[in-house]
């Protein structure tokens, strides 16, 4: 009776262990699309710049980017949500490059237009 209960403990024990280091493993596992992006930004409605590029770092599907006031994120399929100094855009990543359309204001007056993005 005795070593059923030591054999069913260490059953326990061995797959609570499994189970735990399966979910820590998931949950520090890398996103699809993480990585550092070149994004291009063309301007095309408005009085904002005609065209701008930047870099973007991709963590864990969270956007940042040094120097900039960033907000968003990118879903395992790739979509595209993110906010960028009071501007915002949204498209879709596949694999390494992505596009799609973005508004914004310059001095109050309204601007749109589209972006690209390649990884790096």
């Amino acid at each position: 009776m005795r070593l059923n209960r030591i054999g069913t403990a260490f059953f326990v024990i061995g797959l609570v262990a499994t189970v735990t280091t399966s979910a820590i493993t998931s949950a520090s596992a890398q996103q699809p699309f993480d990585g550092t992006w070149n994004v291009t930004i063309v301007t095309k409605a408005g009085s904002c710049e005609p065209s701008a590029s930047s870099t973007l770092t991709v963590s864990d599907g969270k956007i940042s980017a040094a120097g900039a006031n960033v907000s968003g994120s990118i879903g395992r399929e790739g979509l595209v949500r993110v906010s960028i100094n009071g501007a915002y855009a949204n498209g879709q990543l596949s694999g390494n490059a992505g596009s799609g359309k973005w508004n914004g204001a310059s001095g109050g007056i309204p601007c749109s237009g589209r972006w690209e993005a390649s990884r790096q």
